[in-house]
């Protein structure tokens, strides 16, 4: 459990909240509810309703869709965003990879602040960002991945002319 002023120390050092008035961030992490998980625990699943965002305290969270995992969080790094933003149910499932704490902000105490004070959104746009780029990338990645099978496929299964696969699978 955090102390008022550890709880402020780590919220003011969390990157959606950076270069914000301290006034502003006590009273914000006095509202956070703070949880503890288990290791190996699931704090959300895919296609679940979502209503609140995430920030990691301490331990680590493992972001995933199915068993294909998408990231590994660690203290400071927040998740559970997009729901609150599109209504949409959870877009991937978050479990623990050891014993974690986790601040919670609701989506209602999360548009109050961005109405108070409006850099928080900015600063969640460039967190969503940042997570848009590095999809980009690992979906380029893959592809790269991809063409370099189907060509090797190809290769090696010349003497078989009905075995070829377009080169635009």
């Amino acid at each position: 459990m955090l102390t008022s002023v550890d709880r402020l120390l780590f919220v003011r050092g969390v990157p959606i909240f950076k270069e914000l008035r301290d006034d502003f961030l006590v009273r914000l992490a006095s509202i956070m509810d703070e949880l503890s998980f288990p290791a190996k625990h699931t704090i959300f699943k895919e296609g679940q309703e979502g209503r609140s965002l995430y920030i990691v305290v301490s331990g680590r969270v493992r972001v995933h869709l199915s068993n294909q995992e998408l990231a590994q969080l660690e203290k400071g790094a927040c998740f559970g965003e997009m729901s609150l933003f599109d209504a949409e149910p959870r877009s991937a499932s978050v479990s623990t990879l050891e014993n974690c704490e986790c601040l919670v902000l609701t989506q209602q105490q999360l548009y109050d602040a961005i109405d108070e004070t409006p850099g928080i959104a900015l600063n969640i746009i460039r967190l969503l960002s940042r997570r848009i780029r590095e999809l980009n990338q690992r979906i380029n990645a893959q592809d790269v991945e991809n063409q370099k099978l189907l060509s090797f496929y190809n290769r090696h299964m010349n003497s078989r002319e009905d075995s070829r696969l377009p080169s635009s699978y």
